[in-house]
């Protein structure tokens, strides 16, 4: 049962990365328009390693159907992942305080205001969202934190297919 899986994953693992980029790159829209959470910087950040992988496994899927243009296209994905997950990883550590955020996401004002002119434009300069308030949460995990653990996920899963692709035998 495990080796057909391996082999099925290898075999459909454009197609498995395209769906499951769609799906999250998906939900963090829908959240976004339907579920009234609106993201901040690193929120935005964190989605264009998606869109790459989309664009990816679409190319391995339409354009590349040779076995070396896959692998290299699964190791685009997983290198994409693999930052997409860096970002969601250092966006976790920001919200939990471990880690000090940009400060055009944060708002901490590292001068004090002398005037009501600079009062006012530290004001205008703070964010509209902040990156280090947690929005949304489930079991105290924030959605920065869900998306690391599928990035790199995801990112261990396409590297395993770029490694493998044309070596599982007759199933390829």
């Amino acid at each position: 049962m495990i080796i057909w899986l391996q082999r099925y994953w290898v075999r459909n693992a454009p197609a498995l990365i395209l769906a499951a980029s769609a799906i999250v790159l998906g939900s963090a829209l829908a959240s976004q328009y339907w579920g009234g959470l609106t993201p901040c910087k690193l929120c935005i950040w964190q989605r264009w390693p998606y869109v790459v992988t989309i664009a990816a496994a679409a190319l391995a899927l339409i354009v590349f159907r040779s076995q070396g243009g896959r692998r290299v296209l699964m190791g685009v994905c997983a290198i994409a992942f693999a930052i997409g997950g860096g970002i969601a990883v250092y966006h976790a550590g920001v919200e939990q305080g471990w880690f000090p955020g940009p400060t055009s996401c944060t708002g901490d004002a590292t001068m004090a205001a002398q005037t009501v002119e600079d009062l006012r434009r530290l004001l205008l300069a703070q964010p509209v969202v902040r990156c280090d308030e947690i929005q949304w949460s489930l079991y105290g995990i924030s959605m920065a934190g869900y998306n690391a653990i599928v990035s790199l996920m995801l990112s261990a899963a396409s590297l395993y297919a770029a490694l493998h692709i044309g070596r599982m035998g007759r199933f390829q």
